[in-house]
C-alpha cells in the first residue's frame, strides 16, 4: 500500500532502475526533440502574441514536470499552434499583446486551466473529455488550423494587421491592402517555404530541417539588412489625418501612465489607512481607486483603437535632401515630394517618439537567462473573464494530449492513466504558470519524434529541457535577424496537416447527425473567432442536445418472428410472422426520467393497435439502466395492462435492473419468475402454453408484396 502511495504521489519512481542503455536512447532523443522545438517554441510565442523567449519558457519547465508527473513515457508536454492561438484568442481583446498586463493575464489563465485540469485529475474525471465528441474536436481543429494559417498572412506578406472581435473582418481588411505587400517579406517567406521542402527530402536532415532553415534564413536575413528601422518624432508626420491619429494615441498613452501614476499613488495611501483602520479614509480612497481604474481602461481601450487604425496606415518618407525628412501617408503624397522608395509603418509611439518599420520584421532581442520564479497577479476581475477560455483550454489541452498518449501506448504497449494524465499536465501548467510559461499540452509533432527516436521513458524530455536551457543562456543572441516571416512558414506547415477536409465527407457517412454537428462547430469556430471556445461550447451543446434527444426518443419495435426463428422489427420486415393474441415490443435504450413517456405512449399505442390481443411481451436485452421514474412508469403501466386483460411479460432483463426490481418490489408485483424470463423464446414458449395453444397458433403471416412484372 506504501509503495502504490508513493508511485501515484511520485510516477517517475517507477522508471527506476534506468540502464545506461535506456539513459543513451533518451538522451538522443531530448536532444533530436529539441533541436525541432527551439524554432518551434518561439514561432507559437509569436502565434500567442508573447515575446519569443516565453515559447522556450513554455518548452522547460512544463515539459518536465508533464514528463514527471504523466502517464506517459513518450509524451512530449510543451507549446502547441491551438493553445497559442486561444491564449491570443482569450486575452488579446484584455490588454495589448506583448504589454506587462497582456502576460499577467497570460500567466493567470496559464494557472487556471492548470488547477481545472489538476482537480479534474484528483477526482477521476479523466472521461469528462468525452463530453467533448469527435465530431466537435473535428470542427474545432479545422477551424483554428485554418484560422492560424490565416492569422499568418500578414507575417507572410508584411502587411500590418489590425485586431478586433471579428476576425474575418481582421483578415478581409488585411487582404483589401494586398497592392502593398512588402516585397523582401514575401521573398523570405517564398524562399523558407523551398528550403522546408528541400530539407525533408534529405534524409539526414529531416528531422533537424526546421533548425537548419532557421540557420540558413537567420544568416540571409544579417547579410542583405532585411531590417530597416529608423526613429522620428510626430511632427515629422506631414499628413494631418494620419499625425492626427498618431497624436491621439500619444495621448492616450501619456494619459493612462498619468492615471496609473496616480493608482499607484493612491494605493500607497491606502495601504496605510488599513494600517491605521481608518475605515473613512480608506472607504474614499477605494472610490477615488475604482474612478480611476474606469479612466485607464478607457485610455487603454481608445489606445489600443488608435494603434489598430495605425496598423493599417502605410508611409513613405521624403528625401533628406528635400530638408528634413518627413513621413507621408502612402496615399496623400504630394506631386513635388521625392520618396525613398521605401513604405515604413509605425510600430511604437511612446512621448512623442515615433519608432518605423521599413524593411522585413525580425525577432530582434531576446532575453537571455533562464525563466525566473514569478507567482502569478490573481484577481478576481481577471479570473472571471478568463474562465470560459480557461475550461475550454483545459478540455482541448487535455484531448490533444491523452490522444497523442494512447496513440504512442498501442506501438508501445504502455498502459495510460487518463486521470493521471491530467493531473501531470495539470502539473504542468500550474508549474509553468510560476516560471512565465503559457498554457501547454502534450505536443505531436514532439511526441511523434520522441517515438521514433527511440525514447524509453520521460527523461528524454528531461534532456530536451537541459537543451533548452542551454538555449536560453547562451544561444539567443544569435537569433536577433531570424525574420518573422519564417516563424509565421514553420506555424503554417505545422498546422497544415491538421486541415482534413475527407475526415468530414467520413464523419457525413457515418451519422448525418455527427456530420451536421462538425459543419456546424467548424462554422461557428470560423466566425466567432477569435473567440474560439466560443466554438467549442456551442459544439459540444449541440453534440450534447443530439445524444439527449436519441436517448428522450430511442427506437421501440414491435417483433414478428423470421423464418429462421428470430425476432426482427416489422417496420424493416413487413413479411414477418406476427401473433393475433401476443405483441412483443423491444425497447433500445436506458429506461429513464427523460424518455418514460415516450415507452409508455409505446406500449398504449402497440395494445390500441391490436386489440385482441392476451399477452404482452417486452423484450429488455437493450434496457441497460431504469431509473426511480422508470421503475414508477413500469409498476403503472403493469397495473393498467392487468385490468385490462393483457399480462405483461418481460424478457433478457439484465442483472442491474432485474436488481431494481427485486429492491422495489416490482419483481413480485410483475409476477416474479412466472413472467420474466431470460430469452424472448422461452417468453413465448411459456405465453403459447397458457393460451393451450401450439406454439404456431393464433399467428398469421404478412402477405408479402407481388413483385413487379
Amino acid at each position: 500500500m506504501t509503495n502504490k502511495l508513493i508511485l501515484r504521489l511520485f510516477p517517475f519512481l517507477a522508471w527506476l532502475p534506468i540502464s545506461p542503455l535506456i539513459l543513451r536512447a533518451d538522451l538522443v532523443a531530448g536532444i533530436t526533440g529539441a533541436l525541432v522545438l527551439v524554432p518551434k517554441a518561439m514561432a507559437y510565442a509569436q502565434l500567442a502574441g508573447l515575446p519569443l523567449q516565453f515559447g522556450l519558457y513554455t518548452a522547460l519547465v512544463p515539459a518536465v514536470i508533464g514528463a514527471l508527473w504523466g502517464s506517459s513515457r513518450q509524451l512530449a508536454t510543451g507549446p502547441v499552434a491551438i493553445l497559442s492561438l486561444m491564449t491570443a484568442a482569450a486575452v488579446a481583446p484584455l490588454a495589448a499583446p506583448g504589454s506587462a498586463d497582456y502576460i499577467g493575464l497570460v500567466l493567470l489563465l496559464t494557472l487556471m486551466a492548470g488547477c481545472i485540469q489538476l482537480g479534474l485529475g484528483l477526482v477521476k474525471l479523466g472521461n469528462a473529455v468525452n463530453f467533448v465528441s469527435h465530431p466537435v474536436i473535428l470542427g474545432f481543429m479545422n477551424a483554428a488550423a485554418l484560422i492560424i494559417g490565416l492569422s499568418q498572412f500578414d507575417m507572410l506578406l508584411g502587411i500590418p494587421k489590425g485586431r478586433s472581435d471579428f476576425f474575418l473582418m481582421d483578415v478581409w481588411e488585411m487582404l483589401s491592402h494586398l497592392p502593398l505587400t512588402h516585397l523582401p517579406t514575401l521573398a523570405m517567406s517564398a524562399f523558407t517555404v523551398v528550403l522546408l521542402l528541400g530539407v525533408k527530402k534529405i534524409r539526414f536532415l529531416s528531422k533537424s530541417g526546421v533548425l537548419v532553415v532557421v540557420g540558413v534564413t537567420t544568416l540571409t536575413s544579417m547579410l542583405i539588412g532585411f531590417e530597416n528601422k529608423t526613429t522620428g518624432q510626430i511632427i515629422d508626420v506631414a499628413t494631418p489625418v494620419a499625425r492626427e491619429i498618431v497624436e491621439k494615441h500619444d495621448a492616450s498613452l501619456r494619459r493612462m501612465d498619468a492615471v496609473n501614476n496616480r493608482i499607484t499613488t493612491l494605493a500607497a495611501e491606502l495601504r496605510q489607512a488599513e494600517e491605521d483602520k481608518d475605515s473613512r479614509t480608506i472607504a474614499e480612497l477605494q472610490f477615488r481607486i475604482s474612478l480611476l481604474n474606469i479612466e485607464s481602461e478607457a485610455a487603454e481601450k481608445d489606445s489600443r483603437a488608435s494603434m489598430r487604425t495605425l496598423r493599417k496606415i502605410y508611409f513613405v518618407r521624403s528625401l533628406p535632401e528635400q530638408g528634413q525628412a518627413r513621413f507621408y501617408q502612402w496615399d496623400a503624397v504630394p506631386e513635388e515630394i521625392k520618396t525613398d522608395g521605401r513604405f515604413w509603418h509605425i510600430s511604437k509611439v511612446s512621448r512623442g517618439q515615433l519608432q518605423l518599420n521599413g524593411g522585413g520584421e525580425v525577432v530582434g532581442a531576446v532575453p537571455a537567462g533562464l525563466p525566473s520564479l514569478q507567482i502569478p497577479a490573481i484577481s478576481i476581475n481577471g479570473i472571471l473573464q478568463l474562465m470560459s477560455a480557461a475550461l475550454v483550454m483545459a478540455l482541448v489541452a487535455f484531448m490533444e494530449s491523452i490522444s497523442m498518449a494512447k496513440a504512442m501506448a498501442a506501438s508501445t504497449k504502455q498502459r495510460i492513466d487518463p486521470n493521471q494524465e491530467l493531473i501531470g499536465q495539470g502539473l504542468a501548467n500550474i508549474g509553468g504558470s510560476f516560471f512565465q510559461a503559457y498554457p501547454a499540452a502534450g505536443s505531436f509533432t514532439g511526441s511523434a519524434i520522441n517515438l521514433q527516436s527511440g525514447a524509453k521513458t520521460g527523461f528524454a524530455m528531461v534532456f530536451n529541457g537541459f537543451f533548452i536551457a542551454i538555449t536560453l543562456l547562451f544561444l539567443t543572441p544569435y537569433i536577433y535577424h531570424l525574420p518573422k516571416a519564417v516563424l509565421a512558414v514553420i506555424i503554417a506547415f505545422a498546422v497544415a496537416g491538421l486541415i482534413t477536409p475527407r475526415a468530414f465527407v467520413q464523419v457525413w457517412k457515418a451519422s448525418r447527425a455527427d456530420g451536421f454537428i462538425a459543419v456546424s462547430t467548424f462554422v461557428i469556430t470560423m466566425l466567432a473567432a477569435p473567440h474560439l471556445d466560443k466554438g467549442v461550447i456551442i459544439g459540444a451543446l449541440l453534440a450534447i442536445g443530439h445524444i439527449l434527444y436519441r436517448t428522450m426518443a430511442p427506437r421501440v419495435a414491435i417483433l414478428g418472428r423470421h423464418e429462421d426463428g428470430s425476432f426482427r422489427d416489422i417496420k424493416n420486415n413487413p413479411y414477418l410472422v406476427i401473433s393475433t393474441k401476443v405483441v412483443a415490443i423491444r425497447f433500445d435504450g436506458a429506461l429513464y426520467f427523460a424518455n418514460v413517456a415516450h415507452f409508455q405512449d409505446a406500449v398504449l399505442g402497440a395494445v390500441a393497435d391490436h386489440p385482441e390481443i392476451k399477452y404482452l411481451l417486452v423484450v429488455g436485452d437493450a434496457i441497460s439502466f431504469i431509473d426511480s421514474s422508470g421503475e414508477e412508469m413500469m409498476h403503472n403501466m403493469v397495473g393498467q395492462m392487468q385490468q385490462s386483460g393483457v399480462e405483461v411479460v418481460f424478457s433478457g432483463l439484465k442483472k442491474q435492473v432485474l436488481d431494481v426490481m427485486r429492491a422495489t418490489g416490482l419483481f413480485n408485483f410483475i409476477g416474479g419468475e412466472q413472467n420474466i424470463y431470460a430469452t424472448e423464446t422461452q417468453a413465448l414458449n411459456a405465453i403459447y402454453s397458457r393460451l393451450g395453444e401450439g406454439e404456431n397458433a393464433c399467428i398469421i403471416s404478412l402477405p408479402k408484396p407481388v413483385p413487379a412484372e
